[in-house]
């Protein structure tokens, strides 16, 4: 008996853990509806010819640093934390009007306002990502700004819509993001860590098409036609050009 519940104490606390970061403070929430990706294997209606400006302003006079402190100059606005287990990345602040937005090496994205106020923090990772100590959630793709919403990935397995005011979900996909993604009009065209380039309707969270790919890039949206490295894809139904 004693052994037993041993054994049940450990299964419970591994099932807390799940629902808690282990860095940042606060109880945390599941982003998934469903673990299950659709394909629906429909073609993506037309599509302008250029990718939309998702940076926010040109210009975004912050930095961020590997432990996850974003900075003004020599002054902090925001002390974030690093965990022992982080990936190098190009991770930088973007900016629209009084507000900044950054991913963290910890799995959150946060919106500041300039004066450093932490605005709302929204978890971009699957739970189970958060069971024993060797998780690598990094954000490491930039934060992509489209109107009202913020589109976010990272290697916590998780590619999301958030509200820009609230940071609510919209919807969450479990897709890995390893590099920057592109907007097209109202599809996302994101690069997963699973070696395949996802079409998503930006609307639902629809994954209209998937097509496995040869390298990790950002793609590149030209004339219709979407460039993952050398490779050359259709973007209406994913096939590869010769």
């Amino acid at each position: 008996m004693k052994k037993i519940y041993l054994f049940l104490i450990v299964v419970l606390g591994l099932g807390a853990c799940s629902k808690h970061d282990p860095i940042l403070p606060g109880v945390r929430h599941d982003i998934f509806d469903s673990n299950d990706i659709t394909i629906e294997n429909k073609e993506v209606p037309d599509l302008s010819n250029v990718a939309k400006h998702i940076s926010g302003d040109e210009k975004c006079d912050y930095r961020q640093d590997s432990s996850n402190t974003v900075w003004d100059g020599d002054k902090k606005l925001f002390s974030g934390f690093s965990g022992d287990n982080f990936v190098k990345s190009a991770q930088s602040p973007v900016c629209d009007g009084q507000y900044i937005y950054t991913g963290l090496s910890t799995g959150e994205v946060i919106k500041l306002n300039k004066n450093g106020k932490l605005i709302w923090m929204a978890d971009v990772f699957r739970a189970s990502n958060m069971m024993g100590g060797a998780s690598v959630v990094d954000i490491v793709a930039h934060v992509g700004l489209d109107g009202k919403y913020v589109y976010a990935g990272g290697l916590g397995d998780a590619f999301c819509k958030l509200n820009a005011t609230s940071g609510n979900k919209i919807w969450c996909l479990e897709i890995s993001v390893p590099v920057d993604f592109i907007i097209v009009d109202d599809f996302s065209f994101v690069v997963g860590g699973d070696n395949n380039l996802y079409a998503i309707d930006n609307k639902n969270g629809s994954v209209y098409w998937k097509t496995e790919i040869k390298k990790q890039k950002k793609p590149v949206f030209e004339d219709g036609i979407i460039r993952v490295g050398k490779q050359k894809i259709n973007y209406k139904d994913g096939s590869i050009k010769k």
